[in-house]
């Protein structure tokens, strides 16, 4: 396993298990980037239901991070728990 993808799956392991409470904007940019570093065929869309406003941000946020490589939304999201959470044990 490259080591590049054993910090990105550490750092997921400690945003999964923090106590932490983060803003919605935060945790949407956790959601997308994740989202975005572990799809494996093409991009995600998220079930919707009509109307529903959280599924709306959800998407908002994944059209966000759409362009970025799986490997940039990787290094973004060691970054994104580094500065939230801490940082990652090697």
């Amino acid at each position: 396993m490259a080591e590049e993808n054993l910090e990105f799956l550490k750092a997921y392991e400690m945003a999964s298990s923090t106590d932490q409470q983060f803003p919605p904007d935060v945790l949407l940019h956790f959601y997308a980037l994740y989202k975005r570093a572990t799809e494996k065929n093409g991009f995600y869309i998220p079930p919707t239901n009509q109307g529903d406003l959280r599924s709306a941000f959800k998407i908002n946020a994944l059209i966000q991070v759409k362009d970025l490589s799986k490997k940039e939304a990787e290094k973004q999201y060691i970054e994104l728990v580094e500065h939230h959470i801490g940082e990652i044990p090697k």
